[in-house]
């Protein structure tokens, strides 16, 4: 709004030329999304804890070290999802298309999970909205906005997908192919920061250190001399998500002052839902879905050690974890909880450094 609003004003008044740079916004909104999580998180918490009276339910079947958060209310990723948008709606250029559509695939997969939240604290029933109802609505709305996003994009580059390492190459999916493999990496995302949101801090340290990486992807991905020098596919306009993700990172740090252990509320999947499916979202923008699963590698490792327990306990009835996903087995070989997550926090700097590597190694 910003920018819309007094950039075209810096010949009366010089300084509003700042507006026009990405960096300063970036800068900006990351501020604002910080600041402003200070100030209404407490009051948020108590608000949601008013009306949870016996907070996130817990699993019974699950750590039994688990039992001592009772109470934590959940829905914490109202505060994600609260301040993610004032500040990108301040600071962005909000005449483009991709920060509208990747904003918009945010909050309706927050939605989707703020009534999965809503089912379980008010049902006492910790499944909440049946998993395939959650997967048909979030297909269908990464449907949409996979079809948006070809249409914004260069004709060059619609219904492509482009591979890291490899300069000037590009696979031509088609229109069914294209929006088959966006909905997969945008519902794949979602699902993968999801199921890793499972003890305090887990999910969003990671999450933080991702919108890093992919917010200077999208900054590179949208300057023609950035792309060029480094052998990259130009998308137009795709360096404004820089500006979404920053205040992303904002809206993360200033969520996790209130989810550092022990918790005093829980992301729920009001949170983890969105900011998964935000990290898709500019994934497919960027052409840079197979970087993703790289720097998200810890959201694949958890999502694939739950795929392999459910089909090795089908297959054979054997468990080939203690517990599924990946940081339950560790708790339950009796790892403390701040050690599994200081610990896979720094798998996931590794990863992130790993595949912000693919940006130079072409």
């Amino acid at each position: 709004m910003f920018y819309n609003l007094l950039y075209p004003l810096a010949d009366v008044f010089s300084p509003f030329n700042l507006f026009r740079y990405l960096t300063f916004r970036s800068i900006a909104a990351f501020l604002t999304a910080l600041v402003l999580s200070f100030l209404i998180g407490g009051s948020l918490i108590r608000w949601l804890r008013s009306k949870q009276a016996q907070g996130q339910p817990i699993r019974t079947d699950g750590p039994a070290t688990h039992l001592s958060k009772k109470g934590t209310p959940t829905m914490g990723g109202l505060l994600i999802l609260i301040t993610l948008t004032v500040a990108t709606l301040l600071w962005a250029d909000l005449t483009n298309r991709y920060v509208w559509i990747v904003l918009a695939i945010t909050l309706a997969f927050g939605a989707v999970g703020f009534w999965d939240d809503y089912l379980k604290v008010t049902k006492k029933n910790p499944k909440g909205v049946p998993g395939k109802i959650k997967l048909v609505i979030s297909i269908l709305v990464a449907g949409i906005a996979a079809y948006l996003i070809a249409q914004a994009s260069p004709s060059s580059l619609r219904y492509m997908m482009a591979l890291p390492f490899l300069k000037d190459v590009l696979l031509p999916l088609g229109l069914i192919g294209f929006l088959a493999f966006s909905v997969v990496v945008m519902v794949g995302a979602s699902n993968a920061v999801n199921l890793t949101d499972g003890l305090d801090g887990l999910a969003i340290g990671p999450v933080i250190m991702a919108s890093a990486v992919f917010g200077l992807i999208a900054y590179v991905v949208g300057n023609t001399i950035l792309t060029n020098y480094l052998y990259l596919h130009h998308v137009p306009r795709s360096g404004e998500l820089a500006v979404l993700l920053a205040a992303m990172i904002g809206a993360g740090l200033g969520f996790l002052w209130f989810n550092a252990p022990p918790a005093m509320v829980f992301m729920g999947d009001t949170g983890s839902l969105a900011i998964g499916g935000a990290l898709g979202a500019v994934a497919v923008v960027t052409k840079h879905e197979i970087v993703l699963a790289i720097v998200g590698g810890l959201f694949v490792l958890e999502t694939v050690s739950v795929i392999v327990q459910v089909l090795s306990f089908k297959w054979t009835g054997r468990r080939v974890f203690r517990m599924a996903p990946l940081h339950h087995h560790f708790e339950q070989k009796g790892w403390a909880e701040p050690t599994i997550v200081f610990r896979f926090w720094i798998i996931a700097a590794i990863l992130a450094m790993a595949g912000l590597a693919t940006l130079k190694l072409r």
